[in-house]
């Protein structure tokens, strides 16, 4: 990692992720990454590349988030997201949003257009037509997958949270050529959860957090677990003590599994261009592009590089 040279990474949520699932899903962060990178490489701000990065997310079906998300109890898919610009310290967040194919793209003009932080469900959706953000038919963004599993967890034993299998939140940091940085943050949720249910990543401080005088922060895991923590905002601390980003990383997620027995993961970055993605589950994809390569994984201790140059050629 060199100091002070721009950066995005993203994550595609951490978890237990299916064999099948594995390759298409650090692909898919891998992709995701490099286009975030395009945008740092043309001398683009650091919260146009979080939200390029994670619309890519979005669109693909691999991931808890825009098409392909978890349903919850109706069999309805329910969005948050959030997006922060470090430098201004504003932030835009929606929750339990419906029929947007984009929700970061909402979060954003939620930022940018109003004078709040986050619009909810009617609300959000009445925001989102003022600013002719097309709504979508909802079967257009549920996969088949996902309506297998809700079918699934319909069972009266059934266990939703320990179910979602290879199905996370996703989410980006960057620090662009100026110095400046963003986080952003989307996901469908736990799948069957009761409707209205809102997690962490919609809330300033635990799903995401961006400051440039400290540092961005994306996490995923399981809200409730990571709400309790305000775990962005906890990483942060850290280095604001003194800590590395991950060294950061590293103790609050144990922080967590020890203190209410909530495995999680995260990525996050500094002022100086160093990062990390830590995860205390089995897997967690992610990439992070900087310089001249590209570098991602999804289990414990796997990093793979490549050269951005020859991606890009491909």
């Amino acid at each position: 990692m060199s100091a002070g040279k721009p950066v995005i990474v993203v994550h595609g949520g951490c978890g237990v992720y299916l064999p099948e699932l594995m390759e298409g899903s650090v692909l898919g962060v891998r992709a995701a990454a490099l286009k975030g990178f395009c945008v740092l490489q043309q001398g683009g701000s650091a919260l146009d590349a979080v939200e390029v990065a994670t619309v890519a997310l979005e669109d693909n079906p691999l991931f808890n988030a825009g098409h392909g998300a978890v349903l919850n109890e109706r069999g309805e898919i329910e969005f948050d997201a959030i997006i922060m610009d470090g430098k201004s310290l504003n932030a835009g967040a929606v929750s339990a949003v419906k029929n947007i194919a984009n929700p970061i793209k909402l979060a954003r003009l939620v930022m940018e257009k109003t004078k709040h932080v986050m619009l909810t469900d009617q609300g959000a959706s009445q925001f989102a037509k003022a600013m002719g953000i097309p709504e979508v038919p909802m079967e257009s963004l549920i996969t088949e997958k996902a309506r297998k599993q809700w079918e699934t967890n319909l069972a009266p034993d059934a266990n939703p949270v320990a179910s979602q299998i290879g199905l996370g939140t996703v989410g980006a940091v960057a620090m662009d050529c100026e110095g400046n940085l963003a986080c952003a943050t989307s996901t469908g949720g736990i799948t069957n959860k009761m409707v209205g249910r809102v997690g962490d990543t919609p809330l300033i401080g635990s799903g995401g957090y961006a400051d440039n005088c400290l540092g961005a922060v994306s996490t995923t895991g399981t809200g409730e677990a990571i709400m309790k923590m305000v775990l962005s905002r906890l990483i942060l601390f850290y280095m604001e003590q003194g800590m590395t980003p991950a060294q950061a990383a590293d103790v609050g997620l144990q922080y967590m599994l020890d203190r209410v027995h909530s495995p999680g993961g995260l990525i996050v970055v500094n002022g100086c261009g160093e990062w990390a993605a830590k995860f205390k589950t089995a897997n967690m994809s992610w990439a992070a592009a900087q310089g001249e390569q590209v570098m991602c994984g999804i289990a414990q201790g796997e990093v793979r590089t490549a050269q951005i140059s020859d991606l890009i050629q491909q």
